[in-house]
């Protein structure tokens, strides 16, 4: 876990949320699903004119009236009173009854027209003998307010059918203009800048554009949990704030640098200045973006001005590529750490990676050891490396404030600890570091953010890179590893999770390129690449070969 003392930004709680529930009226048209939408009034102190569903906060009666509704046998009382509110907010916003007679057929526009809409729901439905459709309410998904706003909602989206033969008519004071409008083009609209939604609605009905009909949504939905939970988390692209979920690629990166949702943290890719993502804990990115580097390999300037500094995978070195890439990263790394360097670390031998180290070492004035794992003979021509001293398994490099000294608590609270972690697998000579006090995990290229990695025979091996990953998931319980810190691309969140998610993406993989195999077992990389990978665009086959051939000698080996 961060430590609180080394986070950019004083910490604060988020305003507490309420229960509320919104509804997705759905019904079936040639042209595919549509959905009801209304308009929220321009004074309403929340979202004001967004385009929204039908709903609103959990009355404390909404959890008392379960016996005025049908129920399914494996409908929670959490998710009953869910589906009250969003029975009971539909009915006052929109005048749809989600209620069936006592002949069991469903409510008809008269029985609407016969009743108050601001009158007591429950009390009118039960003296009309109304039974209330809570069954025909599922969940879809559950939204929580982003932690920034001043009003927030813990959130159950659901969604139900659109009952037979009756009318939408907005209330004119919370909703307007109700409208049936298909997934697709609201989002359409929405980016044209005609139809105003905010993000949570955006993401829901991106979501639902896939799905053909109600039946089908509703299917989706049988297992009573929602298909997805989010909490947004925003940070700023182009100076304009933008939102994102969990499996967002900033995500994980909001949460360590604004934990509480502070709007602070700016998203663009730069490469003058290194970003600030803890105080201990700095990012330079090179200059060197591409296919297989992203928006460029990132190097890790971890310490303060009073520990000085160990700098990670010091990047590439080309004195005439993009303007003399390497000599000009290489000045902005001596200005970040005021030539203060204690120690540089190559996580492997990469091009992009580690020939930048010596030309480092030369600027600094105490040269600073160059460590890491040397090349191994099977690493190509680009790729060779000898370190000054070659690092141990789970050894320790550890930067101490000059002004401090023995094991006193001050000492413990300012240290910083980098434990080297051996990760063979994308390369021979792969290492990962973890920053022990605060539970961060520096990956170099065996995780990335948005891509997986390549592992590239002979000097790759999936067999090495699957047990590496099981020795990385060991270190996050060992030291509560909540981040990961990549050579490309953004930091990642729920450490512990994105690590087997990766590791089951590997194996459903490598379960395709077995399967391809026995299609064609007189076949050759060539052959199976096309049935292995037909959910990866053909012209990035080439580069989905050399893990093919990875996961091709790793069958040889488990079925010898």
């Amino acid at each position: 876990m961060v430590r609180t003392n080394q986070l950019l930004h004083p910490t604060r709680e988020p305003v507490a949320t309420r229960p509320a529930a919104t509804v997705l009226l759905l019904r079936d048209t040639p042209q595919g699903i549509e959905v009801l939408m209304t308009r929220r009034s321009l004074k309403a102190s929340f979202v004001p004119g967004a385009y929204v569903f039908p709903g609103g906060g959990v009355d404390a009666k909404d959890a008392t009236m379960h016996s005025q509704s049908a129920q399914r046998a494996t409908q929670n009382v959490a998710n009953m009173t869910y589906a009250l509110a969003a029975v009971r907010e539909s009915f006052e916003e929109l005048g749809v009854l989600l209620a069936r007679r006592a002949d069991g057929s469903w409510c008809t526009q008269a029985d609407v027209n016969a009743l108050d809409r601001t009158g007591d729901f429950y009390a009118q439905c039960a003296a009309q003998g109304f039974t209330l459709a809570a069954d025909a309410v599922y969940v879809l998904a559950q939204w929580i307010t982003d932690r920034d706003m001043p009003k927030r909602f813990d959130v159950a989206f659901l969604v139900a059918r659109m009952p037979p033969g009756q009318v939408p008519v907005a209330d004119e004071a919370e909703q307007f203009e109700p409208l049936w409008v298909r997934p697709a083009d609201a989002v359409a609209r929405q980016k044209a800048g005609t139809f105003f939604m905010i993000f949570p609605t955006i993401r829901t009905l991106e979501r639902l554009s896939p799905f053909a009909t109600v039946d089908a949504v509703l299917q989706a939905c049988a297992s009573e949990q929602p298909l997805w939970v989010s909490c947004p988390r925003a940070g700023l692209l182009g100076g304009i704030e933008e939102r994102y979920m969990e499996g967002d690629a900033p995500f994980g990166e909001l949460a360590l640098v604004c934990p509480d949702g502070q709007i602070l943290h700016q998203l663009d890719w730069q490469h003058e200045q290194p970003v600030r993502l803890l105080q201990h804990v700095q990012r330079l990115t090179a200059s060197n973006p591409g296919v297989m580097t992203g928006p460029g390999t990132n190097t890790y300037i971890v310490g303060t001005a009073a520990t000085g500094y160990i700098v990670i995978d010091p990047g590439p070195y080309e004195n005439t590529h993009k303007g003399a890439l390497g000599p000009a990263h290489v000045q902005r790394l001596i200005d970040a750490t005021g030539g203060d360097i204690r120690a540089i670390v190559c996580t492997h031998s990469h091009a992009d990676h580690s020939p930048a180290a010596q030309p480092l070492q030369a600027l600094c004035a105490n040269k600073p050891p160059i460590l890491g794992l040397p090349s191994a003979p099977t690493a190509n021509a680009q790729a060779q490396f000898t370190p000054d001293r070659v690092l141990q398994n789970k050894e320790l490099l550890t930067l101490i404030p000059r002004a401090l000294a023995g094991d006193s608590p001050s000492v413990q609270a300012e240290k910083i600890s980098l434990q080297v972690v051996y990760t063979p697998g994308h390369a021979a000579n792969h290492v990962c570091l973890v920053l022990v006090e605060d539970g961060l995990l520096l990956s170099g290229d065996h995780i990335l953010n948005g891509s997986t990695t390549i592992i590239n025979p002979p000097d790759g091996s999936m067999t090495a890179y699957l047990d590496a990953l099981d020795a990385l998931q060991a270190a996050c319980a060992e030291h509560r590893i909540e981040f990961i810190l990549p050579a490309h691309g953004y930091a990642l969140g729920n450490a512990s999770g994105a690590i087997a998610q990766l590791k089951a993406h590997r194996l459903k993989r490598e379960a395709k390129v077995k399967a391809a195999m026995q299609a064609l077992p007189s076949g050759d990389l060539d052959a199976w690449v096309p049935l292995a990978y037909d959910d990866t665009p053909q012209q990035l086959w080439p580069l989905a070969k050399r893990s093919m051939l990875a996961h091709v000698e790793r069958l040889q080996e488990l079925y010898s």
